[in-house]
């Protein structure tokens, strides 16, 4: 269910200007922002998730550190992110 605080386009913008056009990847104080703003209500919405979803399929295990991956892979299995 959406709701009227999510903060799918502030993760989505985030992505964009400071996660991806900085070095194509994830590092590890970007992954506490997108969390922080996918968790701001509390809860994973499932605009969250999709956004999410596509920022997370951009990386993977060899291109991001593997402290990162782990916590993204939890990250995405807590909250059913596909």
């Amino acid at each position: 269910m959406t709701s009227g605080s999510s903060s799918w386009n502030a993760i989505m913008q985030y992505s964009f200007l400071r996660v991806f056009a900085n070095n194509g990847t994830i590092d590890a104080q970007e992954l506490i922002m997108l969390q922080s703003l996918a968790m701001e209500d509390g809860a994973v919405d499932d605009r969250e998730r999709t956004v999410l979803s596509n920022i997370f399929s951009r990386v993977n295990a060899e291109s991001v550190s593997a402290e990162v991956w782990k916590d993204i892979v939890e990250f995405k299995l807590r909250h059913d992110i596909p």
